[in-house]
């Protein structure tokens, strides 16, 4: 699920760059999803390239002008190597920090010594539903994946058991809980109550990442049984290490971006004025940019220098965490340009017009408009601004808090069946090792529990309040 700025979605609201009729257009986001996955699959093709004839099959069987297909794909792999890119970087220096300096294992040790056994799944999801309440969901990843494959590889646990309830924290907050983009968003198109969404959010969430984190890994873990990627893993740092930092400055480390970027989501709520100074300066302060480079400054003294690290080492350390992420970053990019090519070609508008006939209730409407523009276009955050924009009128006769279950239903729809064009599937399953058959089997089946049973428990809520 790709989590970018608000601010890159206006640049996603372009003229069409073909007048396909909807039949043609559906016709061709099928085709170009099949040429994707038959590339993959049955060719064996690197998923960058795959993704990249891809957007360019899509724009054929639409009908666009080549050029316009290439401009459409390098602006969308762009803005998304420019959203994410340097923040994978970031993170992947201070994950590297993190490992070679001893603070990741010492993280690790602490865990397994306090929450051992059958209570790990249930500490990874509280850590990562924690974490993620401010950061996109890329900068969750970044951050938390050197302690989900430590802990697998250190515990023997099983990647999916541990993974799983990780990813599905960071996804469930993603979706649902403000002060996320897609969220802010759609409670302002609808005018509903920040504390009351706030609230019945939090209701919703926590027995859907139960059930989607914890519950569903012992599942995943027997269908896809695999061990954590050594390449993605930071090695354990030498026996000759003298000193390692303390748990305490370490988890202060790295929940020093979180902090900062949560400052800022309290300050945009609480002053509330673009204009004003103490606003200006933590939109700065708080900007994901900002808050992993501050980190891994931060970084480079309280755990490299805390190691013993001199200079040079600490130079190389940098270096050396920057390799194992080219591939990555290529691949996410494409998957960014498949998503833009989609858009551009008129999908989402295609969704919309078609479900203004739709005949049904109003919360399984915004639900069921998200699901389909999110297997549309693979963006969560286009699916839920897109779908605020088209439900919004339905929410002038509603109670205060069925506006805000109308937000949270958007929010929930959004999260449906991640895919192939969407950029989060690819990172996890880079960063997780897995094939593109397992990472459907177990990450897109798990947005798929988050999202139905969301759904559902906020059409329950809405009979009972």
């Amino acid at each position: 699920m790709t989590s970018l700025s608000v601010e890159m979605l206006a640049a996603d609201a372009v003229e069409p760059i073909t007048s396909a009729g909807h039949a043609q257009l559906g016709i061709a986001v099928l085709a170009g999803i099949a040429v994707i996955v038959l590339l993959i699959t049955k060719f064996k093709l690197h998923a960058f390239l795959a993704l990249t004839i891809g957007s360019l099959a899509l724009g054929a069987f639409a009908g666009a002008p080549l050029d316009k297909a290439i401009t459409s794909f390098t602006a969308g792999l762009g803005s998304t190597v420019a959203g994410v890119g340097v923040l994978i970087a970031l993170g992947a220096i201070l994950g590297k920090l993190l490992a070679d300096s001893g603070g990741a294992d010492q993280i690790v040790d602490t865990i397994l010594a306090k929450a051992g056994g059958r209570a790990m799944p249930w500490a990874m999801v509280l850590i990562a539903s924690v974490i993620g309440l401010p950061l996109f969901f890329e900068v969750g990843i970044v951050l938390l994946i050197p302690v989900v494959l430590m802990v697998a590889k250190r515990g023997n646990y099983s990647l999916m058991r541990i993974g799983i309830p990780a990813l599905a924290g960071l996804s469930v907050m993603h979706g649902l809980i403000p002060p996320h983009p897609g969220p802010l968003v759609a409670i302002d198109a609808v005018d509903a109550n920040l504390g009351v969404t706030l609230a019945l959010g939090v209701l919703v969430a926590i027995p859907t990442v139960i059930i989607a984190g914890p519950v569903f890994s012992k599942y995943a873990a027997k269908w896809v049984d695999v061990p954590a990627p050594e390449k993605m893993m930071p090695q354990r740092p030498s026996e000759d290490l003298e000193k390692r930092p303390g748990f305490g400055v370490t988890i202060a480390t790295v929940l020093l971006p979180v902090v900062m970027m949560l400052a800022k989501a309290l300050v945009d709520i609480i002053v509330d004025n673009p204009d004003h100074t103490v606003q200006r300066v933590f939109d700065v302060i708080g900007s994901p940019l900002i808050a992993l480079l501050t980190a891994v400054i931060v970084g480079m003294f309280t755990l490299g220098r805390a190691a013993g690290f001199t200079k040079d080492r600490l130079s190389t350390t940098v270096e050396k965490s920057l390799a194992p992420i080219a591939g990555v970053l290529m691949i996410v990019g494409a998957g960014g340009g498949f998503k833009q090519t989609l858009i551009d070609s008129g999908v989402g508008q295609m969704v919309l017009d078609i479900s203004k006939d739709w005949s049904i209730p109003a919360l399984l409407l915004a639900w069921l408009i998200a699901v389909v523009i999110r297997l549309a276009t693979g963006s969560a955050t286009v699916a839920t601004i897109s779908a605020a924009g088209l439900v919004a009128p339905l929410a002038a006769d509603m109670s205060t808090a069925h506006t805000a279950l109308l937000v949270l239903a958007i929010g929930a729809g959004s999260l449906f069946f991640s895919h192939v064009n969407d950029a989060g599937f690819w990172l996890v399953k880079e960063y997780f090792g897995l094939s593109v058959g397992q990472t459907i089997k177990t990450w897109s089946v798990m947005e798929t529990i988050i999202s139905v049973v969301a759904g559902g428990l906020v059409l329950l809520l809405s009979l009972v309040i």
